[in-house]
């Protein structure tokens, strides 16, 4: 089995404007880097599929579904529901982006892959229920966990989110449900500005959302001792059926927007870290969607590493 790749260049095609910072020039560091290094064409490619509105709505409400389709009609503008830019072709792209993520569940459930990463933009995990934030339209890794459970009966799932910022709309997905956990490692104070210790779930989610706020300069030592501590107690008891990482690459050393420190090569350890995991509780099944990443050379060569660490396993 190989892992599976999904790296094409429609996801450019999604213009927040001018000089910001989630710019189509990530998915062209990448797609680069990862030609270049002979990466790309070691991996299965992930073909395009795009989002419907009811696998939508396994994540966000029926209000801000119609928000969005509504509001991006082919102009530029911004989601009337936060910072959130969008061009005239972003509605087609997050819906690729998300669908995108659902048939890399397919592949690695069916086990016709081994892992799988998808290099997609807009990115997701700002995207509360109601809310469209933080440069995310939908929430990618939320509407995969849920479809992973309502089409493939999977009962657990956890989302592993890396990001220097806080995944504020995964954790509210999923806040009350005991059936996904949610982990972070973020910086804090930073935006959005959640994301503490003693935000742990409420109701059937007691105890499901496991947070760790770091303060800036925190590097491997603070983010590793989170991840073989607290997080690998909590999954000896919670035992996942699938293993999703929001993999936001802005948490690498001299991003433009955070102010971690992780190298290349740390990637590449949380990488080995979450597959070890997923091939004791998960019969191996892990699948990774990009998030954040400012520094497009940098980020690039995050991503490498972070692939080459999958194809290891």
């Amino acid at each position: 089995m190989k892992t599976g790749l999904l790296l094409d260049r429609a996801f450019t095609e999604h213009d927040p404007g001018d000089h910001h910072p989630e710019a189509p020039g990530r998915i062209e560091a990448i797609i680069n880097e990862l030609t270049a290094s002979g990466v790309a064409d070691s991996c299965k490619p992930l073909p395009e599929r795009s989002v419907t509105d009811d696998e939508v709505l396994l994540a966000h409400t029926d209000g801000y579904l119609k928000t969005v389709l509504r509001e991006i009609d082919g102009s530029s503008g911004q989601l009337s529901t936060g910072d959130t830019n969008f061009g005239p072709n972003s509605l087609e792209v997050a819906r690729k982006a998300a669908g995108g993520l659902l048939g890399a569940v397919d592949g690695v459930i069916s086990g016709e892959l081994r892992n799988a990463f998808c290099a997609v933009r807009p990115p997701g995990h700002h995207a509360t229920p109601d809310r469209g934030m933080g440069f995310c339209i939908f929430n990618n890794a939320a509407i995969a966990a849920r479809y992973a459970q309502q089409k493939h009966g999977l009962k657990r799932v956890v989302i592993i989110d890396w990001d220097v910022h806080h995944g504020n709309g995964t954790q509210d997905i999923f806040y009350e449900d005991g059936s996904v956990f949610y982990f972070s490692t973020h910086q804090h104070p930073w935006y959005p500005g959640t994301g503490m210790k003693e935000e742990t779930g409420s109701g059937q989610g007691k105890n499901t959302t496991l947070n760790t706020p770091l303060p800036a300069g925190s590097g491997m030592a603070e983010i590793e001792a989170a991840f073989r501590g607290p997080f690998t107690t909590k999954m000896k008891e919670f035992k996942p059926d699938l293993v999703i990482i929001s993999a936001g690459f802005d948490s690498r050393l001299d991003d433009p927007l955070g102010q971690l420190t992780l190298s290349d090569k740390d990637f590449a350890s949380l990488t080995r870290i979450l597959s070890e995991m997923a091939g004791e509780f998960s019969e191996g099944r892990l699948v990774s969607v990009l998030e954040g990443g400012y520094n497009q050379a940098g980020l690039a060569l995050a991503v490498r590493h972070h692939l080459e660490a999958l194809q290891s396993v």
